[in-house]
């Protein structure tokens, strides 16, 4: 049971990553000369652990298969998934609250871009998500190994 898209998804995670870590650090540094909203900075705390937990979730499997536990890779899927969820609403609600829906503002501008690759990131990663639960769900509860049908098709 490979999955063959696995590894086009997680590059397609990266990207939007990347994406929403420049949009989101542009954003804290724009917004004001001494702060920035917490919703702003927990979205680039979220892309950092995001790439952190892809190569966690793209080397583990292939090279460390002991470190590829599919429990491992089901809470790191999970709470990356979350981390997105919550981010991308917060920063929602606080571009509706400072009224940056009708603004030309350049930070608003890349704070709504950044909440919709967010969003996008978020649907990417509950995918995946199910993805590793079936996986787990579907797999021996007895064995405690690393199965390599989990890995990722290169």
């Amino acid at each position: 049971m490979a999955f063959a898209f696995t590894l086009p998804l997680r590059i397609l995670q990266a990207v939007f990553s990347i994406i929403v870590l420049g949009l989101m650090a542009y954003a804290a540094d724009a917004w004001s000369y001494w702060w920035s909203p917490d919703s702003v900075n927990f979205l680039v705390f979220t892309a950092v652990w995001t790439i952190l937990a892809l190569i966690y979730l793209i080397v583990a499997p292939t090279h460390f298969p002991t470190a590829a536990h599919k429990y491992g890779i089901l809470f790191a899927e999970a709470v990356t998934m979350i981390f997105w969820f919550a981010g991308f609403i917060a920063l929602a609600v606080l571009l509706n609250n400072v009224n940056c829906g009708h603004s030309n503002w350049s930070v608003c501008e890349a704070s709504i871009a950044g909440d919709v690759f967010a969003a996008f990131l978020w649907l990417l990663f509950l995918a995946t998500t199910i993805m590793a639960a079936l996986h787990v769900s579907r797999s021996s509860r007895s064995s405690d190994r690393h199965d390599p049908a989990m890995e990722v098709a290169v």
